[in-house]
Parts: structure tokens; C-alpha cells; sequence
């Protein structure tokens, strides 16, 4: 067993792995490493960690030390070295009139070599160019190119879909990206749809495309001849997502039907003729199909019914119970109103006529004789 510890030089870098020395480096902790570029500062994103020698590649770089306040300094000043060199080399470029694009400076930890990422869609003869920063620095100077994908990775930004840009962030190397995962995918296949801020394919493809082969393997293809609950037919289109097939019927002028992966029974796969004495299972046989498969999803109504079977209510409005209740509640609001009654009688109090108490009838007025007029 060995002690390493994983060091990152780069924000969404690589990892690599060093000999700390016996010494304890915490995640996020500053470290100083020995590389084949020489002297470089870098982060740890993994502790201490003991590990077979088997799985490390020999030998093993030993770390320097721990950042010091020293280091933080020098790595400020190199920052502001960089800004300088970048917008020397800009104007370096414009007075040779190269057709190359500059991306980053990135000087060395002892300031020994200083790095010019660019890119161009050719090659560029920038020998005249080396030679007129090595006079204005003094030091060792690289001019490297790289691609479009590079570019977006140092520069960062934000992806069509609102977050950082995945090579920044969570892909330590790039992954091979092609149009056939597009198609598997049943993506649109324009361009702009498709592919990312640096002009190429999307990496955010490969994350699904195993889950999409795995669909695939499982599912028929179109123009399949398939046997479903409701007779046999021809598969019309398949939906890897939903794991659903379309079915266009024989006997049917309908259009085509919607089947899971379960309710169907392949018979040919892909596009071909038909089998030779085929010969359609009754429609019993092909009904069981239906029945060993899932239930069907509840509809709106069902759904409404199950919430309105779960209230608490004693029963359906209109129904016995319910006007039993009611009875029952209108008889004791009349027993309160006739003993309410028969207080205020005690009291002397006008009485107040209550249900079932006829009120106090006024005393008729005689009527007159036809033609006479009343007193």
C-alpha cells in the first residue's frame, strides 16, 4: 500500500496523483508540486488516502510543501504578469498579421516558460512571432494550439440550459460526442439544437445515450410485426422514453394504437416480409397479452371519485341519511322555541309564537250592511 493525494492545477481540470511525503493535506489546501513542466501550484481535492501500488503509475512525483503566504504572492504576481503578456501578444500579432486567436497566458510557478494558448482554423507560421516575445520577456516562451472545445473550457460561460458550461465544471476529459446519439435519441437534428457554445456537438448527449441503447435493445424497431391484445399488425413508431409502442392494426382502419413494451409479442423485427405461414393466434390467446400487463393509468374521473369517496361526509347529498339528519336537527330548533315560549309565558312576557303554537288571532271588525255606511 501507498499514501497519495489527488491535486488538481485547474478549475475542472484533470486529477493527479502525488507522494505527499508522510505529510497531512486537506481538500481545498494549497500544495506545491514537482511536475515534468516543473514547479506548479496546484489544489488538493482528495486527502491522504492509502492505495494498492498496482493501480498507480510509477513513479510517484513527491509534493514540495504546503502553500505558504510566499506562494500566494508570487501566484498574485504571476496573475498580473499574465494580464500584461496577454495584451503584449495581442499586439504582437496584429503587426504580423496572423489569422490565429489568442486565448490565454498562463506563466510557470518559477516564472521559467510562459504558455500562448491560441486558436486557428489552419496552420500558422509564427516563428517571427516566438522571437519577438522571447526579446520583450526574456524567458522561454510556447505558443500551443487548441481546438474550439479547449477554448470553451478555459474561458467558461453558461450552456443553453442556464448552468456552467460542463467541461468547466464536472468533465475532467472530453467524451467522443456523435450525430448517431442524436438520432438515437430522436433529437431534432438542426444544428443549432444540438450543439453547444463552441460550435460542436453538446457533451450533455453522451450522459443518456446508455439508457437509450439499453431501450433500444429491448424494444422492436419500426416496421416490426408485432402481436398486441387487439390483433396483429405493424409497429408505426417507437418512444424509447416512455418505453411505448404504435401499432398500426391489420384488420383495423383506425389509427395506429398505443401499446406498452409488455402488452406485444415480436414476431419480425425491423423492416422484411412477411413470416411464411404466419398464422394469427385466436383473439382469446392474444387477450391475455393485455391481462398479464400493467393496469392502465387512472383517468381524470377516477381520480375525482377516489378524492370525493375520501371526504368526510355521512353520505351522498339527497340521500335517506342525510334527510333523517335533517329531521332530526329542525325538531330540536322547535322543542328550543316552544320552552323559550313557555318561560316568557311564566314571566309575563308576550309571547312569541314558536313552531307548532298557532299565533293570537285579532278580534273581527263587524262588517256593515250592503249600502250603509260603517260607524
Amino acid at each position: 500500500m501507498i499514501e497519495i493525494i489527488s491535486v488538481r492545477f485547474k478549475s475542472g481540470g484533470k486529477q493527479y496523483y502525488f507522494n505527499p511525503n508522510g505529510v497531512q493535506v486537506a481538500p481545498g489546501q494549497g500544495v506545491i508540486i514537482e511536475t515534468a513542466r516543473g514547479v506548479e501550484r496546484g489544489e488538493c481535492v482528495m486527502g491522504n488516502t492509502m492505495v494498492d501500488e498496482t493501480e498507480i503509475i510509477q513513479p510517484l512525483r513527491p509534493m514540495l510543501r504546503l502553500e505558504t503566504e510566499e506562494d500566494q504572492a508570487t501566484l498574485r504576481a504571476n496573475k498580473e504578469k499574465e494580464a500584461k503578456a496577454f495584451r503584449i501578444c495581442q499586439e504582437k500579432i496584429a503587426r504580423h498579421g496572423l489569422d490565429m486567436k489568442l486565448v490565454e497566458v498562463e506563466y510557470s510557478f518559477d516564472g521559467s516558460k510562459i504558455l500562448f494558448f491560441f486558436t486557428s482554423e489552419g496552420r500558422v507560421d509564427f516563428r517571427a512571432l516566438v522571437k519577438d516575445l522571447a526579446g520583450v520577456f526574456h524567458t522561454r516562451i510556447e505558443l500551443r494550439q487548441i481546438g474550439v472545445r479547449d477554448e470553451a473550457k478555459m474561458l467558461g460561460g453558461l450552456g443553453i440550459c442556464g448552468r456552467p458550461f460542463c467541461c468547466c465544471g464536472v468533465l475532467d476529459e472530453f467524451q467522443p460526442v456523435s450525430i448517431k446519439m442524436a438520432k438515437t435519441q430522436g433529437l431534432s437534428l438542426n444544428p443549432t439544437k444540438i450543439s453547444g457554445t463552441c460550435g460542436r456537438l453538446m457533451c450533455c448527449l453522451k450522459y443518456e445515450q446508455d439508457a437509450y441503447e439499453d431501450a433500444a435493445s429491448r424494444l422492436p424497431k419500426a416496421e416490426s410485426f408485432v402481436e398486441t391484445p387487439d390483433g396483429v399488425g405493424t409497429v408505426a413508431q417507437v418512444n424509447l422514453l416512455k418505453e411505448t409502442v404504435k401499432v398500426k392494426l391489420e384488420e383495423s382502419t383506425e389509427a395506429p394504437k398505443c401499446y406498452q413494451s409488455c402488452e406485444i409479442r415480436v414476431v419480425r423485427n425491423g423492416k422484411g416480409k412477411r413470416p411464411e405461414g404466419y398464422v394469427a393466434p385466436p383473439p382469446e390467446e392474444l387477450a391475455k397479452l393485455r391481462a398479464a400487463s400493467a393496469p392502465a393509468p387512472q383517468t381524470e374521473e377516477d381520480r375525482l371519485s377516489a378524492a370525493l369517496e375520501g371526504l368526510s361526509l355521512s353520505g351522498p347529498i339527497g340521500s335517506r341519511d342525510h334527510g333523517e339528519e335533517s329531521e332530526r336537527a329542525a325538531a330540536r330548533r322547535r322543542a328550543r322555541t316552544r320552552s323559550r315560549s313557555r318561560a316568557k309565558a311564566k314571566e309575563g312576557a308576550p309571547q312569541t309564537p314558536g313552531d307548532g303554537q298557532q299565533p293570537p288571532q285579532k278580534p273581527k271588525t263587524p262588517e256593515a250592511p250592503k249600502g250603509e255606511r260603517p260607524p
